[in-house]
């Protein structure tokens, strides 16, 4: 009696078998097919196409290692950084003024990105893609790139606010020109090779413009603890920042739902993985922006008794950044086999986005 049971089974894993053997015999081809010219052309033309695989080999290494390899990432990274220990801008005893900590963690934060890791996106063979395929749109070499450019929107925010608010009085004075360097470099294409197409021509890289970023903010922060420069650590100021982060994240909130209800195929989704890290990278430049924040912000914080809800956020937070699976799966909510790992980063975002909302609203009144 069960044997139509077994043989059924054996049929379904000999399929299985079969288009795992056909997805490798395709993938190998391009190779097995360029071994054969190779070997039959001559000692000058196998040494020259010799050269240019042994080139490509080391540059797919490199690539390899710098996609795998995260180096100085630590979900806790903002609780061993000392704080700082008056309002910026403060005039203290020995006369200088106090160095703003907002402005010091989002030159760490670029620092991360682009120094202490290689840039993902802009590299030459993350650009080629795989066999012409974007790499963001397969489930390979991707999940650091899309966590970059989550840590990127969190600190392009804040140099938005940096320019707009918090290095003017009340808004109306001239504009800091460090500040409004960083802001244009940290603005710029996140995907721009040392050459490029459109227009034609050699270019900057990403990474230049965004080092050039970390000296702007050193040399404001610098320009700040000799009282030259100002920063204004108001209430409307905090109100209108928390503002455009739960705005960001709201639409970041969007993309994880419509991700998450229209493309629920699991482990199957060559999409959800970098959604999630982009949302996860998010999360993880505005934990230590918003604890550099509350630093800044202290006045305004203990007169309004913000501190145990600031601490709220900051668990929320902190538990959304220990959600690290190996593989992302973006079931379906109700399914029992694939977890779904979207909508759970999505309602981390929610609470995180509630918590500002109800910072913002005590603030307001």
């Amino acid at each position: 009696m069960l044997d139509p049971v077994i043989e059924f089974f054996e049929r379904i894993f000999h399929a299985i078998g079969r288009g795992i053997g056909m997805l490798i015999s395709l993938l190998l081809w391009p190779f097995v097919t360029m071994a054969g010219w190779y070997r039959r052309r001559g000692f000058l033309l196998k040494a020259i196409v010799g050269g240019i695989i042994v080139v490509f080999v080391g540059l797919y290494g490199y690539f390899f290692w710098q996609t795998q390899v995260w180096s100085g990432f630590d979900p806790d990274y903002p609780a061993k950084r000392e704080a700082m220990a008056t309002t910026p801008g403060t005039k203290q005893a020995d006369g200088t003024c106090a160095p703003s900590a907002m402005v010091s963690m989002t030159s760490d934060l670029i620092d991360f990105n682009v120094n202490q890791n290689a840039w993902i996106s802009s590299m030459i063979l993350y650009k080629a893609g795989l066999f012409g395929v974007e790499w963001d749109h397969t489930p390979f070499f991707d999940n650091k790139a899309a966590f970059q450019r989550g840590v990127n929107q969190a600190i392009r925010r804040t140099t938005v606010e940096f320019v707009d608010t918090l290095g003017r009085v009340r808004g109306t004075s001239q504009v800091d020109g460090d500040l409004q360097d960083a802001r244009g470099a940290m603005q710029f294409d996140e995907y721009t090779w040392y050459f490029g197409i459109s227009p034609f021509g050699p270019k900057t890289p990403t990474p230049s413009f965004y080092r050039s970023a970390i000296q702007n903010l050193e040399a404001f922060n610098t320009r700040l603890s000799k009282c030259e420069a100002t920063y204004d650590a108001r209430t409307d100021n905090l109100v209108q920042f928390l503002d455009r982060i739960a705005s960001d994240v709201g639409s970041t909130s969007a993309i994880l739902r419509d991700r998450s209800e229209n493309f629920n195929s699991g482990w199957f989704d060559t999409r959800a993985d970098d959604r999630f890290w982009f949302s996860y990278g998010q999360l993880y430049g505005y934990y230590g922006i918003l604890k550099a924040t509350r630093e800044d912000f202290r006045d305004v914080v203990a007169q309004r008794n913000l501190g145990q809800l600031w601490d709220d956020m900051d668990v929320q937070l902190s538990s959304a950044l220990k959600i690290q699976p190996f593989i992302i799966s973006n079931g379906n909510e109700s399914g029992w086999i694939m977890p779904t790992h979207l909508a759970t980063m999505g309602f981390y975002v929610l609470r995180f986005r509630s918590n500002l909302v109800e910072m913002r609203a005590i603030l307001d009144r």
